[in-house]
Order: C-alpha cells, then sequence, then structure tokens
C-alpha cells in the first residue's frame, strides 16, 4: 500500500497577517475540548476506511497548531500510530511561532511525541516583523530557536523575502544572521500577493510596491548562494536542507503521494482501491465540528481525480523538486506516459534553454527554469 502522510489543521491564531491567505481563524475564546474531540473523531473515521496503512509522517499545520493543548497533540500522535503503522522513523512535526507564550510550550511539544519543529520566525528585522503583522519580535524568535535547537534533533524555520524595500544587501545581510542559527532546514519565500488579503488591497491601490522582477531574481539567487554556503541546498524551490533533512512530509506532496488531510479546510489525495480520491473538509471551524459530530467527518467535496487530472497535479508538484519525476513512477501513478502529458516542442525548445533536462527517465526543471517555473508549467503541462 501506498505510505500515508497525515495532515492535521489547527485553523486559530492570535492575529490575522496581512500577507496570509490560509485557512486560519482569529476567536476570542476556543472550544480546545470540543476541537480536539472533533479531530481524533475525524481522524478515526478516516482511518476505518483507508486500513492500517503505513504512517510516513504526521504534520500539524495551521493557523498556529502551537496554540493547540500539548495533551489533544499527544492524543492525536497515540491515535494515528495506534490506527495506522507507523514507519520506524516516523516524522511528526509542529509549526509554531516564537512568541513567549508559545516558546514556554515546546518541552511539552517534545513530551507529547513531536520530534520535528517548524517556526514562523518570518524576519529577523524589527520593521519587516511589523509590516509582516507578526506577534513576535527578533529577540523572541532567537530565543525560540536556540530553545528548539536544545529540544529537538529537527528543526526548520520560514523567512519571507523579496519584500517592500528590500535591498539585495540586506537580504543578504539578514539570511547569513538566519543561518548562523539555522539547523538543517529553512524554508524561505519570496513574498507573493494573494487574492482577499490585506496585502491585495494595498497593492491594487499602490500602496504595496514589490520589488521588481530583476531584483527577485536576483535576490532568488543570492538565496541559494549563501544557503549553499552553509550546507543546505534547494531541494525544493522555496526549500533548503543539508542532505536526509529534507521535510519527509512536504516531499510526500511534491511526489505526489497520498495524503490524508484532517480539520477545518483540510484537503487529501488518498487512494482507495484503484480511485484515487480528492478531499476536503469544511472551511469554517464551527461548522466543521457540527459536521463531525452529526456524520463523524466534516466532508464537503470527495472527487476521484481522473488520469489527465493526476498528470497534471504530477507535474505542477514534482517540477517544484530539484529531484525531478521519474517516468516510470509518474505512470504508476497518474496512468498515463510522462511524455503524453507534457508539449514536446516546448519540452524541446525548454531543454534548448538549459530550463529543463531529460535524462535517464527523469524529468527536472534547472535552476533557471526553477526560477520561471510559473510560465514553464503554463506552456509545458497538457
Amino acid at each position: 500500500m501506498e505510505p500515508l502522510a497525515l495532515y492535521i489543521h489547527w485553523p486559530f491564531c492570535l492575529a490575522k497577517c496581512p500577507y496570509c491567505d490560509f485557512n486560519s481563524h482569529v476567536r476570542d475564546r476556543i472550544d480546545q475540548r470540543r476541537f480536539a474531540t472533533a479531530l481524533r473523531t475525524e481522524l478515526a473515521w478516516e482511518a476505518a476506511r483507508l486500513g492500517r496503512r503505513p504512517l510516513a509522517s504526521i504534520f500539524f499545520g495551521g493557523g498556529t497548531p502551537s496554540l493547540m493543548a500539548p495533551d489533544t497533540v499527544a492524543a492525536l500522535i497515540a491515535d494515528a500510530t495506534t490506527l495506522f503503522a507507523a514507519a520506524p522513523d516516523l516524522e511528526i512535526t509542529l509549526e509554531a511561532n516564537p512568541t513567549s507564550v508559545e516558546a514556554a510550550r515546546l518541552a511539552a511539544f517534545r513530551q507529547a511525541g513531536v520530534n520535528r519543529i517548524s517556526l514562523g520566525v518570518q524576519s529577523l528585522r524589527a520593521d519587516a516583523l511589523h509590516a509582516l503583522g507578526r506577534q513576535h519580535s527578533a529577540p523572541q524568535a532567537i530565543a525560540a530557536l536556540e530553545l528548539a535547537r536544545r529540544l529537538f534533533d529537527r528543526i526548520s524555520f520560514d523567512l519571507i523575502y523579496a519584500r517592500p524595500g528590500q535591498t539585495l544587501a540586506d537580504w543578504r545581510a539578514e539570511l547569513r544572521e538566519a543561518l548562523a542559527l539555522a539547523h538543517d532546514h529553512l524554508s524561505l519565500y519570496q513574498l507573493t500577493i494573494e487574492p482577499g488579503t490585506t496585502y491585495h488591497a494595498l497593492h491594487r491601490r499602490g500602496e504595496l510596491v514589490l520589488p521588481d522582477d530583476d531584483l527577485a531574481a536576483a535576490l532568488y539567487d543570492a538565496t541559494a548562494e549563501e544557503a549553499a554556503r552553509f550546507g543546505l541546498r534547494p531541494y525544493e524551490i522555496s526549500n533548503y536542507a543539508r542532505p536526509g533533512s529534507e521535510s519527509r512530509h512536504n516531499l510526500a506532496y511534491w511526489r505526489y503521494n497520498d495524503y490524508a488531510g484532517i480539520g477545518p479546510g483540510a484537503h487529501g489525495r488518498v487512494s482507495l482501491g484503484p480511485a484515487l480520491l480528492a478531499t476536503r473538509r469544511h472551511r469554517a471551524p464551527e461548522p466543521w465540528a457540527e459536521r463531525v459530530e452529526a456524520h463523524g467527518h466534516g466532508t464537503t467535496h470527495e472527487d476521484p481525480v481522473p488520469p489527465a487530472d493526476r498528470a497534471r497535479e504530477a507535474l505542477l508538484m514534482g517540477l517544484r523538486l530539484d529531484e525531478g519525476i521519474a517516468a516510470a513512477r509518474f505512470l504508476a501513478r497518474t496512468g498515463i506516459a510522462l511524455t503524453d502529458a507534457i508539449d514536446a516542442a516546448v519540452l524541446q525548445q525548454a531543454i534548448a534553454e538549459d530550463y529543463v533536462a531529460w535524462q535517464d527517465g527523469v524529468l527536472r526543471a534547472l535552476p533557471e527554469g526553477r526560477k520561471r517555473l510559473d510560465a514553464l508549467l503554463g506552456a509545458l503541462v497538457l
């Protein structure tokens, strides 16, 4: 059976960041017991139909899952490792923000069974943290990172670059500071304007101006150069790790493996018999909980993914990876030959321009291609 990656969504945050379009919600009061019970109920429902699948990873995402009670995290880990066949090297990641309140819980999360922590630092500059709507300071972020390094063998944290007014020299200096604090993994994201966010409204009115394309490309190149100096390689467009420290859970998405999504708004791709199902839970927390209480799950959509859509999804995800897409795996997963899912003329042109490589049955986006991946995929994928 396909190994399974399990995603558990905690939808609540202390505040809504102006750039964020994730399914996150701010509440004055959270009924922790109700949502813990609902998550455990939905997990049991999903496991009952999937069977005792091999479990490769668990990822607590959000929202802000470090706002969960550590007892809830422990109970969900215990349930998952009982209901599924946990791998000996099961990766269990929890996202946290480096506020003093959340940092104080890190030891409890480690005791609960979490063995990998991902901290949403986003910047080490006070003005940038304020502009990004973050609830922590740079000293708090550094203190949380130092504490996490003492507690966890595997640590990641996020930074956002290509921010308004940011220069190449500024980013290199900030990134070097971050890399000196890094352990084995960093997620380094270019700021993008997402519809429906506060930043989208500001950008549309001309009140928020991002770096132009040339500077954005230079920032991307500098990111890889600085990370390489510290031994971190770009195994995915925005993710850098020392060899062997890649996020196993996120690799499941990019490799188009099976993953189950539990909680409000969670998505999944799970194999049931010959079908690959695309699943989606209700986005709003309270209606999701009501559905779980009434039916055992909060599913709103569950549809078979036809071969053509499988092929497209596998390409859109797989070409983000430095390792690329193996043609044999692609055929087995989608039912379509890799060469039948891409435009042959565009492929040849992309190879000639050193945007992609096709070698030994593997299609890979090269560094120049990854900088243009959205445009490349739009032309290449049928």
